[in-house]
């Protein structure tokens, strides 16, 4: 699976593989470089099942007991240690030992999950340590490398399990963001990964592009929970909880004079108000996990300067104070604006944003998901009603699929996306009803009230401007067309369209 040698008993003769065997075993070091949501990795898998047509449980299941098989021909020749095999041999062998290791623990790793989660914070005892790395060192790796490959092998166990089972979907566009986020954490070549990056991804921001509600939040716990975590083998524990790997920010809930604290934190009496000493996001963040900013596009241009100088040289200090400290994680930062808006209208200085782009993942909206496969809101559905429930509940999703078939229509829009649809399903279940934004009789009313108001000579200047915004936001779905549109700046707009969709009640 991976190309770190070992060295092998120069007292021995070197065993080689069959041609049969050489062919079967590439097709195992294949699979373990590819990320497990690509096309690629089925093939190698069928390949390697030797069956074609079976359902993706079945064929790793039959993929997995068919390295078994191939393992134990080896061991019918001897004790079983990869660094006995001579050149390409030896790594072929190597990477079924790990392809049948991970496999073999795969549940439980799992369950170390799922228990993580329940405890918290603070790190859990590993009961199966000792014997999988007793396993990796009875098969030739050395102890400093059956930890590591421990630790790799939770990380990966990890990546998939948050990836798989919290971004749901099996339109094109989620495959292809779920193979996304498995390079922005492994990159695209595993191999090089293991060899040199494995403990080196600080230095790899990313920016997540996406409409309001499209799920970048979730994007970005993905990414912060599935860092590299190595194992205290003295305390029987990772040495970190990936609980609190990731901490967020979002940006646009404070002004610019008090971002600067959230994010770098202050000391007692730096300013008015500061009456003690207050940790900011950076403080908070893990040396293996992430830190979410979002709302990044709404950075003011002084903010962004200094904010540069902490992902230059990875040094911060709080307000009113001269101590630095390191920071040791990723950056993720996340915007509702598009790329093509960034650009034109120079929302962040480019070395600012050169800095944030080592990846720029986009993250589709819900309309594009069910345009590309209908299945989509089936698979969302039984999603979100059994996380709001706690199980699974068919008669709940069939109420629901009922009410948006009947009521919305396959043509909605979704403008709030996958958070709009989380709250259609809860007014479903409390209302048995949901009356989405196109079909809400205030949007289409809105350019009546606001003639009535002119031609009654009782609207306001400002009042023709918030409505105005607000009909083109309901009309085109993002604040960027509007402003474009309009002339104003997009906070402007943003703005006003909150004022008017807050006093509507009252005269639309």
């Amino acid at each position: 699976m991976y190309t770190m040698q070992g060295k092998g008993d120069p007292m021995k003769k070197p065993l080689r593989l069959t041609p049969a065997e050489r062919i079967f075993f590439d097709h195992v070091y294949r699979a373990g470089l590819a990320s497990p949501f690509t096309d690629k990795r089925v093939a190698l898998e069928t390949q390697i099942a030797g069956k074609a047509g079976v359902a993706r449980t079945k064929r790793i299941e039959r993929a997995i007991h068919r390295v078994k098989m191939a393992i134990a021909t080896l061991e019918r020749r001897g004790p079983i240690d990869f660094n006995r095999y001579a050149g390409d041999d030896r790594n072929l062998v190597r990477a079924g030992l790990l392809f049948d290791f991970f496999y073999d623990f795969r549940g439980r790793f799992d369950q170390l999950i799922r228990d993580q989660i329940s405890a918290g914070d603070t790190p859990i005892k590993v009961p199966f340590a000792a014997e999988a790395l007793a396993r990796l060192q009875d098969r030739g790796f050395r102890l400093e490398d059956a930890l590591r490959y421990f630790a790799l092998s939770y990380q990966l166990r990890r990546a998939y399990f948050f990836l798989y089972r919290t971004l749901v979907g099996r339109s094109p566009c989620m495959k292809k963001l779920r193979q996304d986020l498995w390079h922005n954490v492994f990159t695209h070549n595993i191999e090089l990964y293991d060899r040199y990056l494995w403990n080196q991804m600080e230095d790899f921001s990313t920016l997540l592009l996406g409409e309001t509600g499209t799920g970048k939040g979730t994007a970005a716990m993905a990414i912060g929970r599935s860092g590299f975590i190595p194992f205290n083998p003295e305390g029987n524990v990772f040495v970190e909880s990936f609980t609190r790997s990731f901490v967020s920010l979002n940006l646009s809930q404070f002004p610019d004079t008090l971002v600067e604290s959230e994010l770098f934190g202050h000391k007692k009496g730096a300013f008015t108000g500061a009456v003690k000493d207050h940790r900011g996001v950076f403080d908070h963040c893990s040396p293996y996990g992430a830190i979410l900013l979002d709302e990044i596009g709404e950075l003011s241009i002084p903010i962004q300067i200094k904010l540069l100088q902490v992902l230059q040289d990875r040094k911060f200090a709080p307000v009113g104070s001269h101590q630095e400290s390191r920071f040791e994680g990723r950056v993720i930062a996340a915007t509702n604006r598009s790329i093509e808006e960034i650009h034109t209208r120079q929302i962040f200085r480019d070395d600012f944003y050169y800095r944030l782009c080592s990846d720029i993942i986009t993250v589709p909206p819900l309309r594009q998901r069910i345009r590309e496969d209908p299945r989509e809101m089936d698979d969302l559905l039984d999603f979100t009603v059994q996380r709001m429930v706690g199980r699974a509940s068919p008669e709940l999703v069939a109420m629901v699929r009922e009410v948006i078939d009947s009521h919305l229509g396959t043509d909605y829009a979704w403008p709030g996306n996958v958070r709009e649809l989380e709250q259609c399903v809860r007014r479903v279940i409390l209302k048995r009803e949901y009356v989405g934004r196109p079909a809400d009789a205030s949007a289409p009313s809105v350019p009546a009230v606001l003639r009535a108001g002119i031609d009654n000579g009782a609207i306001d200047a400002h009042s023709l401007l918030i409505g105005y915004c607000f009909h083109l936001h309901a009309r085109f779905g993002t604040y960027e067309e509007v402003a474009r549109r309009t002339g104003l700046d997009r906070r402007t707009v943003k703005k006003y369209v909150q004022e008017w969709a807050a006093r509507k009640p009252h005269g639309a």
